[in-house]
C-alpha cells in the first residue's frame, strides 16, 4: 500500500476540480462528476481522493515488485514534470511524439534502440573518431541526439510493463490502446470529456491545469519509490558463513551407522607397554 496521504485541500488548491465545458462531456463520467458552474462541469474531489488512492496503492505495489512503470504525456504542461518523475525514480517515460508501436512493434522500435545503443557505444569507445572524419563524427552525433530524444526514455525499458501512466487520455490515446491491447493496466487522469472505462485506473481530474498535474505527478513518484524501498534484495554472500566440510570418516559413519559401528567392534584392544625391565 501507498504510504502517501492525499490532501483533498491542496487538490482543490490546483484547481483539480474544474472539468470542461458541460456540452463536451463524456455521460460514463457522470458518477464523478459533483454539479455544473458557469457551463462548466465540477469533478467530485471525494471521488478524486478515493481513486488516486487507489491508484497509488497500485503503482507502490507495482514498483515493490520490481516491475517498470511507463510515464506518458506529450503535452506541453505535462511533459517537463513526467521527465522529472521519471529519472528521480529511474523508469521509463515517452515525453515528445508517441510513434505508432512503441509497445506493441516490438521488432521495429527494439531494432532502432540496439542501432542508438551501438551508436553511443562506438561514439564513447573512440571508435568513431578514429575511424571516421570530424564531419562525418559529426553527422553520427546528430543522429544519436535525435534517435535518443525520441527513443532515450525508454532504451532502458526492459521485459513487460508492470503499468502505464498517462495524463491525458485523449492526447496520447494511442498509448492507451496499445497498452490495454497488451493486457497492461493503465493508471490516467480522465477528464470529464474522456472515457473512464478504457482505464484500469483512472484518477477523475483536470488533465489540463500545470498545478493539477504537477501535484498528481507529486503523489506518483511518492507512491513509486516508497514502492522501491520494499523491493526485496538479494542476500549478501558474504554474510553468509560457510560451514566446515565434514570429514570423509563422518560421512560414512552418517551415511552408513551399521558400517561405523562393525568398523569400530573390529579394532583390536590396545595392549598394555610393557614396564621397564620386563620381558
Amino acid at each position: 500500500m501507498a504510504t502517501t496521504t492525499v490532501d483533498i485541500k491542496k487538490l482543490l488548491e490546483a484547481g483539480a476540480h474544474f472539468g470542461h465545458q458541460s456540452s463536451r462531456w463524456h455521460p460514463r463520467m457522470a458518477p464523478y462528476i459533483h454539479s455544473k458552474r458557469e457551463g462548466n462541469h465540477i469533478i467530485d474531489l471525494t471521488k478524486t481522493v478515493e481513486a488516486l488512492d487507489k491508484a497509488l496503492a497500485f503503482m507502490s505495489d507495482t514498483a515493490a515488485a520490481g516491475k517498470q512503470i511507463l510515464l506518458v504525456s506529450t503535452k506541453r504542461q505535462a511533459k517537463d514534470k513526467v521527465k522529472e518523475v521519471a529519472l528521480a525514480t529511474n523508469m521509463p517515460y515517452v515525453t515528445e511524439r508517441w510513434l505508432g508501436g512503441m509497445l506493441t512493434n516490438t521488432a521495429t522500435i527494439g531494432g532502432r534502440i540496439k542501432h542508438l545503443k551501438d551508436l553511443e557505444s562506438r561514439m564513447i569507445s573512440g571508435e568513431l573518431t578514429n575511424r571516421y572524419s570530424k564531419l562525418e563524427v559529426q553527422r553520427l552525433q546528430e543522429e544519436i541526439d535525435a534517435m535518443n530524444h525520441m527513443y532515450g526514455g525508454i532504451k532502458d525499458m526492459t521485459g513487460k510493463l508492470g503499468a502505464v501512466f498517462v495524463v491525458d487520455v485523449l492526447n496520447d490515446d494511442i498509448a492507451v490502446k496499445e497498452a490495454r491491447k497488451l493486457g497492461v493496466p493503465v493508471v490516467a487522469i480522465v477528464d470529464t470529456n474522456a472515457d473512464p472505462s478504457l482505464i484500469s485506473y483512472p484518477i477523475p481530474a483536470n488533465d489540463d491545469a500545470t498545478k493539477a498535474i504537477t501535484l498528481i505527478l507529486d503523489y506518483v513518484q511518492a507512491a513509486i519509490e516508497a514502492g522501491q524501498k520494499k523491493v526485496k534484495k538479494p542476500a549478501d554472500k558474504s554474510e553468509q558463513v560457510a560451514k566446515p566440510a565434514p570429514k570423509t570418516e563422518d560421512k560414512v559413519a552418517e551415511a552408513t551407522p551399521e558400517k561405523a559401528e562393525a568398523k569400530a567392534e573390529e579394532k583390536p584392544e590396545a595392549k598394555p607397554q610393557a614396564k621397564t625391565g620386563e620381558k
